[in-house]
Parts: C-alpha cells; sequence; structure tokens
C-alpha cells in the first residue's frame, strides 16, 4: 500500500499553509515541541534536544500509522484515504467560507460541512483520540478509531446553538497561530492546573462559561459561545447549559 496513507497528518497540511505570512518565500512553519526529547548518551550526559525547528509541512502535526487499523495481521488505511479524504475535501471549502464570510450569507452546505470538519478535527489530534479512549475505555486502536468515525459528530448539535463571532486581526500586527489541537476551547473558570484540563481533558463544552476557538486563517478565528453565557456571563462558569445533548 501507499507509504503516504500511513504518514497521517492529524492538522492536514491543507490548513497548516493557511498561516504562511505571503510575504515568506519558503513554505516552511516554525515547529515549538513544548516537550523536547531527552537524550542520554549513556556516558552520565544529558542532552535536551532543541525545542524549535523550522520544517516543511510534511514533517508538522503528523505521525506514521495514526490511523492504520489491523485484522487478521492484515493493515488497512482506509480510514485515511476514505474517511479524512472526504472530511478534508469538504472542510477545506467551508473554511475558505467563512474565512471570506461577508453578508448575504450563500454558504449552501457550508455550515454543516464546518460543523463536521471542526467535531472531527477535534476528536482526531493525538489529545482528541486519549480523551476519547479514556471516555468510552478503549485501549484497542481498532475500536478507538471505529468510535472516533461514529461519533464524528459529537459537538455539532451545541455548536450550532452557540452565538458565533468572527474576529478580524488583518489590522493587527499580531496574528493567529496553529497548533497541534486546533480546535481548543477556553473557559475562565478552568486553569491549566485545575480538574477540568488534566492529562487530555478540556473543559466540556456543554459548560454555561465555555468557549470554542477555532483558527480559520492568520487572520480570522471563529469563537463559539453557549447562548447561556451571553444570556448571562454572571452565573456559574461550569454551570451545565440548557438542554446539553451532543449530536
Amino acid at each position: 500500500m501507499p507509504n503516504g496513507f500511513r504518514h497521517n497528518h492529524y492538522v492536514p497540511e491543507w490548513y497548516q499553509k493557511r498561516f504562511i505570512p505571503p510575504t515568506q518565500a519558503d513554505r516552511i512553519l516554525y515547529y515549538l515541541n513544548l516537550r523536547p526529547e531527552t537524550i542520554n548518551d549513556g556516558k552520565g550526559h544529558v542532552y535536551i534536544m532543541n525545542g524549535l525547528h523550522r520544517w516543511g509541512f510534511r514533517r508538522c502535526f503528523a505521525e506514521q500509522d495514526l490511523y492504520t487499523t489491523q485484522f487478521n495481521g492484515v493493515d488497512s488505511t482506509e480510514i485515511e484515504k476514505q474517511f479524512f479524504g472526504a472530511i478534508d475535501r469538504e472542510g477545506r471549502k467551508a473554511v475558505e467560507y467563512y474565512t471570506n464570510f461577508a453578508y448575504p450569507w450563500d454558504g449552501g452546505n457550508a455550515l454543516i460541512e464546518l460543523m463536521q470538519y471542526m467535531s472531527t478535527q477535534k476528536l482526531r489530534t493525538p489529545k482528541g483520540l486519549a480523551w476519547l479512549g479514556e471516555v468510552i475505555g478503549a485501549k484497542d486502536q481498532n475500536l478507538l478509531l471505529d468510535r472516533m468515525q461514529r461519533l464524528r459528530d459529537l459537538y455539532c448539535a451545541i455548536w450550532t446553538e452557540c452565538v458565533w463571532l468572527l474576529a478580524d486581526a488583518t489590522q493587527s500586527d499580531t496574528k493567529f497561530i496553529v497548533s497541534d489541537h486546533p480546535v481548543t476551547v477556553y473557559n475562565r473558570r478552568c486553569s491549566p492546573r485545575s480538574q477540568w484540563c488534566q492529562g487530555p481533558n478540556d473543559p466540556d463544552i456543554q459548560f454555561h462559561g465555555t468557549h470554542t476557538i477555532f483558527q480559520l486563517s492568520m487572520e480570522k478565528v471563529l469563537i463559539l459561545t453557549n447562548l447561556s453565557w451571553v444570556r448571562n456571563p454572571y452565573q456559574s462558569e461550569v454551570g451545565v447549559r440548557p438542554n446539553p445533548h451532543p449530536f
């Protein structure tokens, strides 16, 4: 089978390219590893590798066989070829549409395609898969990837009921960056060391005060806020919003 289908990007290359300045001649990202590898040479010397790299898109946000399944000793790359192929194809168009959004709205299926892309993107990263594995108790990769596909729309219903804000950094010298978990959340009550942020966990999007943040490009970001929080930003940030039903 083609090796390209076994080198799996959990942040698609087309999305990474949206964060290259138009004035930059090379197509390379500054890639910061917050946990660089520690090397022991066996002679009593320990070295910490450089955490900052300049890498091309192929090396960034990718792992070998992250989405490869195995049945009776036979490897399968169908998830990469078929499932993510369609997700990324439609998601790319939807991200582009909302990046250049203007009234009147004429996006056709762009809303559904963006929600499905974002929901899948939140689950497909190593952090997202680790969280899903803990929630469903799956230690087998085949089972985990099967559930990831079945639960791809997990966040869509709640997000479509949110208040949407498109923020623009066009006139700012500071732009947005891409990370290894692009669909992220923020809740002012949940500090990085809080119980809600331990391990692969994030503050639940069902909490009143949780905002979902998704960078569309260097200059545009989408912020989704629960309607209950917009109506009353003085209530408990970690109380559960009305009708907190996924799907």
